[in-house]
C-alpha cells in the first residue's frame, strides 16, 4: 500500500494518484487532502472523478464523500469503456479530464462530463487542453479526442463535454530549445449575455502581443449561451517544436481589458519552450515513456507531482535548472 501526504499539494496529486493506481493496479492511502487549502479535503469535481473511475473498474474507495481528508483506493481493472460525470458545481471538467486521459493511454474510453466549468477558477480551461496538451501529447503518439458541447462558465458551470481516448505506445518527447514561433492564436470566449466583452479581451490581447513580440496574432472570438455570464480567454503560442501558452477567467469587477492583460503577462514570462502548467500535465507522460523538456519554471507543483509519480511507476526524474528528464 503506497502512503501518500497530501498536505503539501492540492487535489492535481490526487488525481494523478488514481490515474496512475489504475495503471499499475498498485493501491494507496492518501490522507491529509488539500489540508493547507481554505477549504481542506475533497472538492464536488475531485469526489466526481472517484466516482468516475469507480463506475469504469468496481475499484473499492473509503472516504469518497465531500470534505474527506483521507482515501484508500485498492483499484481494479477497467470493466467498461463509456463513463459519464457528472458535475453539479462549477468544477473543472478539464481537470476532471486529467485523469481519464492518462488512463485513456492504455484504454479505449468515452467520456461524456455533464455539468462543471470550460472556464473556471484555479484550472485549465477545455481550450487549454485542446489547443497545447493534446498536439504534444500528438507528439508522443497520444491522439485523444476533446469536444466541447457547450461551454460552462465559474460560478454556475453547465458544461457539456465528450471526450475519446485510444490506447497508444507512447513515443519519448525531448523539447528543450526555444525555436522561432510560428503563429500566436487568441481564442476570446464569451456567454451571450456579455456584448463586446470577447471583443475586447481579444482586441487588447492583440494591441499587446504585437507590441511584446511585434507578430500579429490569429483572433477567434466566439460568443455562447451559458448558465450565467462568464468569459475567459486563451493564447497559444505554436514554434517550430512546441506548443505553450496561458488564460485568464473574467470575473465580476474585473474588465475584459484586465482579462487579456493577465493572460499576455502571464505568456510574456513563459520563456522557454514548454509553460509550467503545461510541463506539470506532462509529468506523468514522460514517466510512462521518456525525454526531456525545458520549462519556464520549476513550480511547487512540479516537485510534488514528481515526488508522487516516482511512487508508482519505475522512473527517476531529474531537474537541472529548468530541465526536467526521466528514464
Amino acid at each position: 500500500m503506497i502512503q501518500i501526504d497530501g498536505s503539501e499539494a492540492g487535489g492535481q496529486i490526487l488525481r494523478t494518484a488514481l490515474a496512475l493506481s489504475i495503471l499499475t493496479q498498485k493501491p494507496f492511502t492518501m490522507t491529509n487532502i488539500r489540508a493547507k487549502r481554505e477549504k481542506p479535503g475533497i472538492k464536488e469535481q475531485h469526489l466526481q472523478i472517484i466516482k468516475a473511475i469507480e463506475d469504469l473498474t468496481d475499484s473499492k474507495i473509503k472516504g469518497n464523500k465531500l470534505r474527506s481528508t483521507e482515501v484508500v483506493f485498492t483499484p481494479s481493472k477497467i470493466k467498461k469503456n463509456n463513463i459519464t460525470v457528472n458535475i453539479s458545481t462549477a468544477g473543472s471538467t478539464g481537470l476532471v479530464l486529467q485523469s481519464l486521459l492518462i488512463i485513456g493511454t492504455k484504454n479505449n474510453l468515452e467520456i461524456t462530463i455533464q455539468g462543471g466549468a470550460t472556464y473556471g477558477k484555479w484550472a485549465p480551461p477545455i481550450s487549454f487542453l485542446q489547443n497545447i496538451l493534446l498536439p504534444l501529447l500528438s507528439k508522443m503518439n497520444y491522439n485523444p479526442k476533446i469536444e466541447i458541447i457547450k461551454e460552462g462558465f465559474f460560478p454556475k458551470g453547465g458544461a457539456l463535454v465528450k471526450a475519446t481516448t485510444f490506447p497508444s505506445k507512447l513515443k519519448p518527447l525531448n523539447i528543450t530549445e526555444n525555436k522561432k514561433i510560428k503563429e500566436i492564436d487568441i481564442l476570446s470566449v464569451s456567454s451571450s449575455s456579455l456584448r463586446t466583452v470577447a471583443e475586447r479581451q481579444a482586441q487588447k490581447a492583440e494591441t499587446l502581443i504585437e507590441e511584446h513580440f511585434k507578430i500579429k496574432p490569429l483572433t477567434e472570438i466566439k460568443y455562447v449561451p451559458s448558465l450565467n455570464p462568464g468569459s475567459g480567454i486563451q493564447l497559444t503560442i505554436k514554434t517550430e517544436n512546441s506548443f505553450k501558452g496561458s488564460n485568464s477567467l473574467g470575473e465580476i469587477r474585473k474588465t475584459s481589458e484586465k482579462v487579456a492583460e493577465e493572460a499576455v503577462n502571464n505568456l510574456i514570462k513563459e520563456n522557454q519552450p514548454i509553460d509550467h502548467k503545461t510541463a506539470d500535465q506532462l509529468l506523468p507522460y514522460l514517466a510512462l515513456s521518456s525525454g526531456k523538456i525545458k520549462t519556464s519554471k520549476i513550480s511547487n507543483h512540479i516537485k510534488t507531482n514528481i515526488k508522487l509519480i516516482e511512487q508508482f511507476l519505475p522512473v527517476k526524474f531529474k531537474i537541472n535548472k529548468n530541465l526536467i528528464s526521466s528514464n
